[in-house]
């Protein structure tokens, strides 16, 4: 994957045990099938399940056994 710049750098990371970390323009879907568009540079979506923001990171993953975090 690149952005959109051209200039090689993934769009998209996953962050081992936390969120995907999205750059650029993404949309993203949520469990209800709603469709939410990025507005930063870096947006952090959530990978556990658990965020009170979903589909956004809000880092509850820190807060949960490591044998419940994402991989």
């Amino acid at each position: 994957m690149t952005d959109s710049t051209g200039c090689g750098l993934p769009d998209g990371v996953v962050c081992p045990g936390g969120p995907l970390l999205l750059r650029g323009d993404h949309v993203v879907e949520d469990k209800d099938g709603v469709e939410h568009a990025t507005t930063r540079p870096v947006t952090a979506v959530c990978r556990c399940g658990s965020s009170a923001i979903s589909p956004w990171c809000d880092g509850t993953h820190k807060l949960l056994p490591a044998r419940m975090r994402p991989e």
